[in-house]
């Protein structure tokens, strides 16, 4: 309730400020004594019934933050203290890059959506390895989003990959392998069937060799089309990587609330928030109806309420994540979320 009171005057700043102010704000807070505990036990929700063995991991609840929201892992503390069970850095890649111009980033609060064209702007690979050394909350999930660098052709693309998963391996839980952000040029093309069987396989090739390999997930665009769906659980199967991520942001602009002149001024962009909810359902439910028993289907895209993410769940997600929906629906979100699975 007391976000719908700010929330007018955040949005009178640019989304990424209003983004670095908000978080700022929260993790001054968790420094003052007493202060902090106030707001983990406002926000946060502990309960055996709300445990997931999924992967071979422990998540402490089935709500996460997804990628894009702490590129460079500085916020752990701060979202775990929202009551999130699994956070995804990144996407990181090897080399540092400042992303696209800005503006990149556009809210569509007719839509409870936001349009991000940031091209994997991130501190880089090495940046974000001496974050992950600092202690994090106890039996917090992290997982890795890893990608490639612009000026990174795609036929040495898997050498960025292999190289943030080498490195990152050490440090996180689980790793996501992005070729679905509509932002970095080329990149889609990553998602047709021969490079991504090539990708994925040379990356679950070193996994293996470890003594202990980790998870690998995809995360795929919710513009494919049937016929790329089944290849996606052909491949999955192919190459023994534990499942998907469903869905990252939409090229797709029909049926906005947004005057279409305003949507237009804005450009290119991936679109998220409520109007992706039920592409990325439909998708998590064409998946599941299809997949070999066991794939691991984590479901994302337009969760705004605690009825959007039981949807996913219903629709055959293992685990839900959340990123849009914090902008609109406030930090409240996430424990709405978890109550719901009580």
């Amino acid at each position: 309730m007391m976000y719908q009171l700010f929330k007018p005057f955040l949005f009178l700043l640019s989304p990424e400020k209003a983004h670095r102010i908000t978080v700022a704000l929260l993790e001054f807070a968790l420094l003052i004594p007493g202060l902090g505990w106030l707001l983990r036990r406002l926000f946060t929700l502990q309960h055996p019934q709300l445990e997931r063995q999924i992967m071979g991991l422990t998540f402490p609840n089935p709500v996460g933050l997804a990628a894009g929201f702490d590129k460079n892992g500085h916020y752990l503390n701060a979202m775990s203290a929202l009551g999130f069970g699994f956070i995804e850095v990144g996407t990181v890649t090897p080399i540092a890059q400042e992303g696209n111009p800005l503006p990149r980033l556009f809210r569509l609060p007719a839509d409870a959506a936001l349009i991000n064209r940031m091209g994997f702007n991130n501190d880089g690979l090495d940046a974000l390895v001496e974050q992950l050394k600092k202690p994090r909350p106890t039996g917090l999930i992290v997982g890795g989003n890893i990608g490639k660098n612009k000026i990174t052709p795609n036929e040495k693309a898997a050498d960025d990959y292999l190289l943030c998963f080498e490195k990152l391996f050490p440090y996180v839980d689980y790793f996501v392998v992005n070729v679905s952000s509509p932002n970095t040029p080329n990149l889609r093309e990553l998602q047709d069937k021969a490079p991504l069987t090539a990708l994925l396989q040379a990356l679950q090739t070193r996994n293996l060799a470890r003594p202990e390999p980790k998870p690998i997930l995809l995360k795929i665009a919710p513009d494919l089309s049937t016929e790329q769906l089944d290849d996606i659980l052909e491949i999955v199967q192919q190459t023994g990587i534990v499942g998907v991520i469903a869905t990252n942001t939409t090229i797709d602009r029909k049926g906005l609330a947004t005057a279409t002149p305003t949507v237009e001024k804005i450009g290119m962009g991936g679109l998220s928030g409520v109007p992706l909810r039920a592409r990325a359902t439909e998708v998590i439910r064409y998946l599941r109806n299809r997949a070999q028993p066991g794939m691991v289907i984590i479901g994302v895209g337009g969760i705004n309420s605690a009825a959007d993410a039981q949807e996913k769940i219903k629709a055959g997600a293992d685990l839900v994540q959340v990123y849009s929906g914090l902008v609109y629906a406030g930090p409240g979100l996430v424990k709405a979320i978890n109550k719901s699975f009580l």
